[in-house]
């Protein structure tokens, strides 16, 4: 502890310092949901727990703020929890190794958690603070948005009074998000059998590659680790006993592995296929050949044919680009978990739409593909998107203050990834929202990066946001 002492804004840093101790994955968040908890009670504020672990605080207006509407500050407790192959931290036990280059913040080994923990530790800097002026507010600070917005979801919106939503939950200072897409989940399921193996086995290893956010860098050309396994075991003649890749639904996989017996060493084979299949989005990617002790049972030749055709042609990627916005992703969906056993593989995908009949029609397909194989289908976490609305109180006013500290107008966006303003957009009729957040990179990887003075900009930004509402 202690790294991040010296950066500003400094309280944003120490929370967010402390936050980085807690174990915080998605579906692991009661500590830090406490830890949030413990910090209203320490302010002597109003502050709400509810069965899942989300937390809803209240700070009453400053003085002359009495009668200005109700300003929600929204962000979310739960981060991606990748890392490195060699990377020894067990997510559910211990804190991230946070570091910085006094430019940006990072976690050696592992993903950050800036997404979203940035976003709790400027709200409760706020909750803490005397000298901001502000109306009053509600800190609300949801579980699960990453596996499917479960928090949101579920959450009770009857205890909050506001109606103005401030989400800080993007990765680009200077743009407010007012519009994203829907989503949901889907998961197929294709039984496997497998017969006696007599001939030599080899570990192949797909990796080198960028990786990124399922929604945010979809369009960037990367290429999906689970996807290039399935067309380099479809280039073999072999059997396969296992095949496993990705640890999250929405982030693109960067490393899959399989174990496959074959008569003779593929790795002649294997590093042709990856120079061939080498892209300008993911010019590092390696394919790679290990001899191992010989698996004792193999998927018998139908099915490993069923599973390497699967992977390689179902769907994954884009589907649609947007016919109103320039450059926007419509439609799209990434395979993020490859899983086998002894009894069936298991792909997750997470899909994205703005257009819900566009997402309805792909998840027919993904439906419609895995029960062709002989496998089932299911689906769960349906999220709706936001949508622009015209007018907005709070859109104008974040606009005009930026302009004024920056002397630029801000970038004002729709976006493909998913954010939980669409879910509590349907729980709080009426609600304005925007969604805002300092410079940040390669969320969702090994990779990513929190800019130091952008955060420091953004938190001061919202300090002003709020004095003028």
């Amino acid at each position: 502890m202690g790294k991040l002492k010296h950066l500003q804004p400094a309280r944003v840093f120490a929370i967010f310092e402390q936050l980085c101790a807690i174990p915080h994955g998605s579906g692991d968040t009661a500590r830090i949901s406490d830890f949030c908890v413990a910090f209203a009670r320490k302010l002597g504020l109003w502050h709400q727990q509810d069965a899942l672990g989300n937390v809803i605080i209240k700070k009453p207006a400053s003085a002359g703020y009495g009668d200005h509407p109700t300003v929600i500050l929204q962000g979310h407790l739960d981060m991606v929890c990748e890392k490195a192959p060699d990377c020894p931290i067990d997510f559910t036990r211990d804190g991230l190794d946070v570091d910085t280059d006094g430019e940006w913040v990072f976690a050696h080994g592992t993903t950050l958690g800036g997404d979203d923990g940035i976003a709790v530790a400027m709200a409760l800097a706020i909750l803490e603070r005397e000298d901001v002026c502000h109306p009053p507010l509600e800190v609300l600070l949801t579980v699960d948005e990453e596996t499917g917005m479960f928090g949101a979801e579920g959450l009770d919106g009857t205890v909050l009074d506001g109606r103005m939503l401030i989400n800080v939950d993007s990765e680009a200072e200077g743009v407010l998000t007012v519009s994203c897409s829907g989503g949901a989940r889907a998961e197929l399921c294709l039984p496997l059998t497998y017969e006696e193996n007599r001939r030599p086995c080899y570990r192949v290893t797909v990796a080198g590659l960028q990786g990124g956010h399922s929604g945010v860098e979809i369009h960037k050309g990367r290429l999906n680790a689970n996807v290039v396994m399935g067309r380099f075991l479809q280039s073999l003649s072999c059997s396969v006993a296992a095949v496993n890749g990705g640890q999250k639904d929405n982030a693109i996989p960067v490393f899959c592995q399989a174990v496959i017996a074959c008569d003779s060493d593929p790795t002649q084979t294997a590093a042709a296929f990856a120079a061939a299949n080498r892209v300008p989005g993911d010019p590092d990617l390696t394919v790679t050949v290990q001899p191992v002790d010989a698996a004792a049972q193999v998927m018998t030749a139908a099915v490993a044919d069923r599973v390497a055709e699967l992977l390689a042609t179902v769907p994954n990627g884009i589907v649609t680009m947007s016919e109103d916005i320039p450059g926007l992703v419509q439609t799209s969906l990434n395979l993020g978990i490859l899983t086998t056993d002894q009894r069936e593989l298991r792909a997750s995908f997470a899909v994205r739409s703005s257009k819900e009949e566009e997402k309805t029609a792909l998840l027919e397909r993904l439906q419609n593909k895995i029960e062709s194989y002989g496998g089932r289908y299911d689906c769960y976490g349906h999220y709706p998107a936001w949508e622009y609305a015209r007018e907005s109180r709070l859109r104008d006013v974040m606009c005009r203050v930026w302009e004024q500290a920056s002397g630029t107008p801000p970038e004002v966006i729709a976006i493909h990834a998913g954010l939980e303003c669409g879910i509590l957009c349907g729980k709080l009729p009426g609600l304005d929202a925007v969604s805002i957040g300092p410079d940040m990179q390669d969320i969702h990887t090994c990779r990513e990066r929190l800019s130091v003075a952008s955060t420091d900009r953004v938190y001061r930004y919202l300090c002003a946001v709020l004095r003028e509402l």
